[in-house]
């Protein structure tokens, strides 16, 4: 691919250099300048980077000097990676940059990247939607510093007994709890943390949501965790046979296979 003289909003993955992107690898290896998110995003990845780059670490640097030095050198034929932790949709800041990119009329485009709610999956070798106990996954944080709008209170989402994933929210993972029993969550209910997932130095935790607190403090976990709760966190959920997808069922006819009848 030949890159233009614009913003690539690029999602690096959750930290694993291999879980970028095919794309966004190629545009770290194509770009004339590289910025990015050097709090959270793992520096391995400018390997991918070709000599003679300009490299610009953000976390020292407000919204209006990011967009500023993005505008000047896509201005000056520059291709531009903003690279972003995780996927830029979810909780990546980037409307603000988008809107003032809009408004110094600067070409940019948006690539995806694995959200860190994947990679914690992946690393507990959990499915967060199972069949016939929960086919909901809510994303969403408890309200801190920043609050959630009126009826994205925690305590109304859970309300629907969905798998829960907590953002941003490790600092308050007792709010976490009350909120889920204040929603008839059971205290048995399985909740799993995972710490930097796909970082080298990544913590799990595995409790129950009466746990959470003590397991966390007894963990020294704070901070860049995401919290999954619901019954479809339970490590032995795999070993039961209720739980199975209609789609190879051995009966379930598709456009792919003729199921075969069952005389029980």
């Amino acid at each position: 691919m030949r890159l233009e003289a614009k913003v690539y909003i690029v999602g690096a993955g959750p930290g694993d250099p291999e879980l970028i992107t095919v794309k966004g690898m190629r545009i770290l290896e194509q770009a004339d300048v590289v910025i990015y998110t050097d709090s959270l995003v793992r520096e391995e990845l400018l390997q991918y980077c070709r000599p003679g780059t300009q490299v610009y670490r953000s976390a020292g640097m407000t919204l209006e000097e990011i967009v500023e030095s993005m505008a000047a050198h896509v201005r000056m034929g520059h291709s531009v990676a903003r690279v972003h932790t995780g996927d830029p949709a979810v909780f990546g800041a980037i409307l603000e940059q988008i809107g003032l990119l809009r408004r110094a009329n600067i070409p940019y485009e948006v690539v995806p990247g694995v959200s860190s709610v994947f990679a914690a999956a992946a690393v507990l070798g959990a499915e967060l939607t199972v069949p016939e106990l929960t086919q909901t996954v809510i994303l969403t944080r408890v309200g801190g510093r920043t609050p959630v709008p009126e009826g994205e209170q925690l305590r109304d989402l859970a309300r629907h007994h969905a798998t829960m994933a907590l953002y941003l929210s490790a600092t308050l993972a007792k709010k976490a709890v009350d909120e889920l029993l204040a929603a008839d969550w059971s205290p048995d209910t399985p909740v799993a943390v995972v710490q930097k997932a796909t970082w080298p130095d990544q913590k799990v935790i595995r409790t129950t949501l009466s746990g959470l607190v003590r397991a966390m403090g007894d963990a020294h976990v704070s901070t860049h965790a995401m919290i999954l709760a619901g019954w479809a966190l339970d490590p032995d959920i795999a070993l039961e046979d209720g739980h199975r997808s209609r789609l190879y069922d051995k009966t379930f006819t598709h456009r792919f296979r003729r199921g075969v009848a069952n005389h029980d």
